[in-house]
C-alpha cells in the first residue's frame, strides 16, 4: 500500500463508537450514505466548517460533498456501537512530504450530529484517531483546525495532548500532535 493511501484503512472502535472508512459501514436496508451525510450536514453541524460547506445539503449536495470528500481525503463514519446510528464524520488529510517519502502528516477535521453534542464524543473519536495515529509509523503528527467560537472542539483536541500552535489567518486556531519520540 501506498504511504499517501494509508489513512484509507483507518478503522477502530472506541467504548462507545464504531468507526470505518464511510462506504464500508453497513447503513441498513434502503439507506444510502448521501441520506445519511444529508442527516448529518445540517445548518448547525456545518455552522463551524469551511464556508463552503455550510448550509443544509439535499441528497444531490450530500452526493456532490461525497464525491469531493473520496477525492481529497479518508472520510470515516462514526457511529454508536449499540445501536449502530451515525453519530459523526472524521476526515483525514494527508500531507506527504517531498524530503521523506514515508513519512505523512494528517489533517484532521472531524463533526458531531446535535444529539451527539456534549456528552464526551468528541473527545472519544480523537482519542480514538490518535490512538490509530500512533500505530502508524508512516504518520509523524496530526493537526486539526478549530474556529475561534467552538470551545469544545479546542478541549477534545486538548484533553488528547494537542498543543495550540497558531491562528494564521484569523479564521482558526491551529492543534498540532507530534507522534515523533
Amino acid at each position: 500500500m501506498a504511504v499517501e493511501d494509508l489513512t484509507r484503512t483507518c478503522a477502530f472502535e472506541t467504548a462507545r463508537l464504531r468507526v470505518a472508512e464511510w462506504h464500508s459501514v453497513p447503513l441498513g436496508d434502503g439507506v444510502e450514505l448521501a441520506d445519511v451525510v444529508m442527516g448529518m450536514l445540517t445548518e448547525a453541524t456545518t455552522a463551524p466548517l469551511p464556508e463552503e460547506w455550510r448550509g443544509n445539503y439535499s441528497r444531490e449536495r450530500a452526493g456532490a460533498w461525497i464525491a469531493e470528500r473520496d477525492a481529497e481525503a479518508a472520510t470515516l463514519l462514526a457511529s454508536e456501537r449499540r445501536s449502530g446510528e451515525p453519530l459523526g464524520l472524521v476526515i483525514l488529510f494527508e500531507l506527504a512530504h517531498a524530503e521523506e517519502p514515508v513519512a505523512i502528516d494528517v489533517r484532521l477535521g472531524y463533526l458531531l450530529v446535535e444529539s451527539a453534542r456534549g456528552r464526551g464524543y468528541a473527545s472519544e473519536l480523537v482519542e480514538g484517531v490518535v490512538r490509530w495515529c500512533r500505530n502508524q509509523p508512516a504518520i509523524r503528527s496530526i493537526a486539526g483546525g478549530v474556529a475561534p467560537d467552538n470551545a469544545a472542539s479546542a478541549r477534545a483536541l486538548a484533553k488528547n495532548g494537542f498543543v495550540a500552535v497558531g491562528d494564521p489567518d484569523g479564521e482558526e486556531q491551529i492543534y498540532t500532535l507530534s507522534l515523533q519520540g
